[in-house]
């Protein structure tokens, strides 16, 4: 995405940093202060070098997983998720997905405490879920909580419009009812097979043939209702379900009280994390603001903010009664977010069909909008080398000593 960002020329916002307060329901388990030292002091009380050791843990698998942009850079491209996780990390990357980050964690020596109040928290924000989600996603989760993240100004959705300006391609806007293998005489006097992609459009009903179909949105239930009609053999189901999430963004002053606070004025989180406890209707609550907007200086529970709070369910008046002593503003989006983890996780097909590619699979390993970008330039390598036979960019293995050696 930074290589995006950087060839469009957009302009990148910092996050706004706001202290991080871990909540289990009944009290604060961590308080974050604005003094370095003093968190640093208050980590290893608590934690030891779980917190340190963690960094290493995640910087390691980082810095394999990076190698995807030197493959991609030579070209390089996977038939199958699973190999492109092997070509980076090797069995360690293709186990973490069949065991969950709980068990990759106490394999590698986290203390019980650790996991349950600072990686599970970061797995509730993330994706909804607790450490029972795969180990690599969980990898991935816990990078996101670092320091350093960013935004685009305006919004990271001008990535997606600028690159479809910049592509100079052709937008439908419309919605894809089926698909149909087709053969059609060329000029040669021979046979080719296409794909007829039927779809509905503002204009009604309409229909194109394609060489290549790239398909960028989720196969599961409930997720999309295209038809692959008289394919041999038949495109694969995908029933695996997706987790919904509820965001709901409240305009209004944070009841302290319910975290336990009576001073407003004493509470300082910009940022709530919650461990696992059937009592708590919320995984997380924390203040949004616009990419251009400067953060206000006045303590938040005395100024209305925009906050943000996920949870599994619709909250009810009553729990955001709870949550908020005012409020003026409420709104509701539930949807299906990511997929329900649920390790040992294989995969769908790259290859859906001759010519026929499919992104979304690799939700399954992570979701992430960084993992889509690299689903997306896996596949159109792909779609190249397949079509014009260049078979020695596809599926290699010890690229990384390889292409050590050419330099």
């Amino acid at each position: 995405m930074k290589h995006f960002v950087k060839e469009l020329g957009l302009p990148v916002a910092p996050g706004h940093g706001s202290l991080v307060g871990i909540y289990n329901g009944e009290e604060f388990v961590f308080e974050e202060s604005s003094w370095y030292v003093i968190n640093v002091l208050k980590l290893l009380w608590r934690y030891g070098l779980n917190p340190l050791r963690m960094y290493m843990w995640v910087e390691d698998i980082l810095d394999k997983f990076m190698r995807i942009y030197r493959y991609q850079t030579h070209d390089y491209t996977f038939s199958s998720n699973e190999r492109l996780l092997h070509a980076l990390g090797g069995n360690d990357f293709t186990q973490m997905l069949n065991q969950t980050i709980d068990e990759s964690m106490q394999k590698a020596g986290f203390s019980h405490k650790f996991i349950n109040e600072v990686v599970c928290p970061a797995m509730r924000v993330n994706y909804g879920q607790g450490v029972n989600i795969n180990g690599f996603v969980g990898a991935v989760s816990l990078a996101g909580v670092e320091s350093g993240l960013w935004a685009v100004k305006g919004g990271n959705k001008l990535v997606c419009t600028g690159l479809i300006y910049a592509a100079k391609a052709q937008v439908i806007p419309g919605t894809v009812l089926s698909i149909e293998p087709k053969t059609r005489p060329n000029s040669a006097g021979d046979t080719v097979k296409l794909y007829h992609v039927t779809y509905n459009s503002t204009s009604g009903s309409s229909s194109d043939m394609y060489d290549i179909v790239i398909i960028a949105a989720p196969l599961n239930r409930k997720m999309s209702n295209i038809t692959f009609r008289n394919f041999n053999p038949p495109i694969p189901e995908f029933s695996n379900p997706y987790h919904q999430t509820v965001a709901t963004f409240v305009h209004g002053r944070l009841n302290a009280s319910f975290f336990g606070y009576e001073d407003p004025s004493a509470f300082h989180f910009g940022s709530i994390l919650t461990t696992e406890n059937p009592k708590l209707f919320i995984n997380s609550l924390g203040v949004v603001s616009p990419a251009e907007n400067t953060p206000s200086e006045e303590k938040l529970p005395l100024r209305s903010a925009v906050w943000k709070v996920f949870s599994r369910e619709p909250l009810t008046k009553e729990q955001l009664n709870l949550l908020f002593s005012s409020y003026d503003s409420v709104k509701v989006k539930k949807w299906l977010a990511y997929p329900h983890y649920s390790p040992p996780e294989k995969c769908p097909p790259v290859i859906l069909h001759d010519r026929i590619y499919y992104l979304n699979g690799i939700e399954w390993a992570a979701s992430a909008m960084e993992m889509s970008a690299i689903a997306a330039k896996n596949a159109a390598l792909l779609a190249y080398h397949q079509w014009y036979g260049n078979t020695d960019k596809i599926d290699q293995e010890d690229l990384h000593e390889k292409l050590k050696t050419e330099l």
